[in-house]
Formats: C-alpha cells, sequence, structure tokens
C-alpha cells in the first residue's frame, strides 16, 4: 500500500471503537494476571488499574471521534502525530488529577503512564492499518464476484434477445434498452473503488428493471418509494441490481399472474435504509439459489463500513423482504 494512499481509521465507525476498547481491556487484564502474586489480589488490581485507563481511553476515543473527518483528510505521517499528541495530553492531564486522589503503583516513574498510553495508541494505529491491508484484496475480491454475479449468460442472451424483438417494432424503446445494458456492463467492468451515489445507483436499477419489463411483461409490476431517498448518500457500488435480479428470479419468474417488487429506500437521522421485496409463492416450490448475490452484498458491507451496516432477512407468509442498513455519508 502506497504511503499516500494510507488512511486514518473512521474512529466514529462502531466496529473501529468497539475494536480499540476491546484490544485494550484484554491488554489491561493481561498486564493484571501477570503482576499479581496472588489470585486474590486480582480484582484490586483490576479496580486500580481500570480507574486510570478507562479515563483515558474514552476521553481519547470521544476526542478522537470529534475530529475523525479532519484526520481522514491528512497526510498520514501528520495524522499520527495529531493522534499522538492528543493521546498525550489526555493522558497527562489524567496523570495530574489522579496523582495524588488514585495512587498508581510504581507511579514515581517519570512518564511512565504517558509512555505506555502513547505505545498503546501506536500499537492499535499499526493493528488497524494491517486490518485495512487485509480486508484490501478481499475488497477486490469481493467485486469480483459482484461483476461474475451480474454478467450471468442468461441475463446477458435474454436481454439481447429482448432487444432484436423490438428492433423493428419499437426502435426507440430497443434503442434505450442497449444503452441500459451497455451502461450496466460498463459499470460492472469499471475498475473504480470508491462510493457511488444512491441516486446512481437507482438510476442504474430502472435501466436493468426496464429491461426485464420488456421481457417479463406486466408479469413484472415494480413500485418505487424513493421520494425520501437521499440522493447524494454514498452507497458501494453493484449494490441494488444483484439484489432486484434475485427478487426476479425468485418472485416473479416462478408465477404466472403479475408481482410486485417494491423497493423504498428512506433516511431516519444518520441512517440509510434500502428495503427490497418480492412476492413468496407458497404453491410453487422455492427455486434453488446460492445466495451468492446476498451473500456478496452483506461481504461488502461489512467491508466498507464494518460493524455499522448490516443486511437481514425478514420472511411473511406471501412476501420476501430484504433490509438494508448503513450509515449516512453525504458526497
Amino acid at each position: 500500500m502506497e504511503q499516500s494512499t494510507i488512511l486514518m481509521p473512521n474512529f466514529r465507525n462502531l466496529g473501529v471503537v468497539l475494536r480499540a476498547l476491546v484490544l485494550v481491556h484484554l491488554g489491561v487484564l493481561i498486564y493484571v494476571f501477570i503482576s499479581i502474586n496472588r489470585w486474590n489480589e486480582w480484582i484490586n488490581k483490576l479496580t486500580e488499574i481500570s480507574l486510570w485507563v478507562e479515563p483515558v481511553l474514552l476521553i481519547s476515543l470521544a476526542g478522537l471521534a470529534v475530529i475523525s473527518a479532519p484526520l481522514q483528510k491528512m497526510n498520514y505521517q501528520n495524522a499520527v502525530i495529531s493522534v499522538l499528541i492528543w493521546v498525550f495530553c489526555v493522558a497527562l492531564s489524567i496523570s495530574n488529577l489522579f496523582q495524588n486522589l488514585i495512587p498508581l503503583e510504581h507511579s514515581v516513574v517519570p512518564w511512565r503512564f504517558e509512555f505506555i498510553a502513547l505505545c498503546v495508541t501506536f500499537l492499535l494505529l499499526h493493528y488497524y492499518q494491517l486490518w485495512i491491508r487485509a480486508l484490501s484484496p478481499r475488497l477486490a475480491e469481493a467485486r469480483l464476484v459482484a461483476l461474475q454475479a451480474r454478467i450471468r449468460p442468461h441475463f446477458f442472451f435474454n436481454s439481447l434477445n429482448a432487444v432484436l424483438s423490438l428492433i423493428r417494432s419499437q426502435p426507440k424503446l430497443a434503442e434505450r434498452l442497449l444503452e441500459n445494458l451497455s451502461e450496466l456492463f460498463r459499470v460492472a467492468m469499471g475498475t473504480e473503488t470508491g462510493l457511488s451515489t444512491m441516486a446512481r445507483e437507482v438510476e442504474l436499477a430502472q435501466g436493468y428493471l426496464e429491461i426485464e419489463k420488456v421481457r417479463l411483461g406486466d408479469r413484472l409490476q415494480v413500485e418505487w418509494h424513493i421520494d425520501k431517498m437521499p440522493k447524494n448518500a454514498l452507497i458501494p457500488p453493484l449494490i441494488l441490481q444483484p439484489l432486484l435480479e434475485n427478487a426476479i428470479y425468485h418472485g416473479i419468474e416462478p408465477n404466472i399472474e403479475p408481482g410486485i417488487i417494491q423497493l423504498n429506500i428512506f433516511r431516519v437521522r444518520e441512517e440509510v435504509h434500502i428495503n427490497i421485496r418480492n412476492p413468496l409463492l407458497n404453491s410453487t416450490p422455492l427455486r434453488r439459489g446460492n445466495g451468492m448475490a446476498q451473500e456478496n452484498v452483506r461481504e461488502r458491507l461489512l467491508l466498507y463500513y464494518d460493524a455499522e451496516a448490516n443486511l437481514s432477512i425478514n420472511t411473511g407468509n406471501d412476501y420476501y423482504q430484504i433490509h438494508i442498513m448503513l450509515p449516512y455519508r453525504e458526497l
């Protein structure tokens, strides 16, 4: 990874915060069990250490969450220095405040507490970089799987047949369908790794559904509830179309009667919600599916947003619904 591409972790991300809390507390427990002479001392020792560690940890994380956005725009080395300075100032303040109130064993050693805080912070930052580097190949692989899932032979040939059937009777519609198909393939085969916008993803989904509408006719009905959609919200690319394709494959194609696919996108405070619902036919055996699209979307949400996003499935007697929740980030 090039130095210029290294970014600070997003300290507003729930996963980043939870990892810091877990790792620091795990380190405290290990230190306590190593330093005690008798087992009955561990509770007092843990309490003593926690009274010093908890304020520094919580105040440092709170401050880093406030300045997270500026940190991510800075040069990585300058950002690291800024983080270390902030943690040192917090540790020094807590040390001066608690020195007389809650004496810490061996605290007579100059700067011992502050030095440990800096070392732990540096190790955590290094851990986050290793973690990000480990995720980068997985993200590229996930995008490749999404590409393979999108360009399925049956979709490609069915779309071409639909266009061919319209060339003479409705040439303008055939031209628009070819443009939609070309746009889908262009985006799918693109090399960009950044986030798309909700408006762009909806536009691609509408183009895809227009193609399927020609093939399935009145059997495919679509209800769009996007009047409250945050158009500039950032979203991983290649999210909606594979899920809509699954909805058609399992909910529309097996039924000879018309079926409705509902897509509802809205924002609640700092969260974006996406609901995709399709009919579930009790009288028709469930078509076998490998779940590739859902698992791929779930994995990419994890890679982009960590614990802040999730994909859940809800089924009823006559419907199957996928719900996606991700944090609101505006372009």
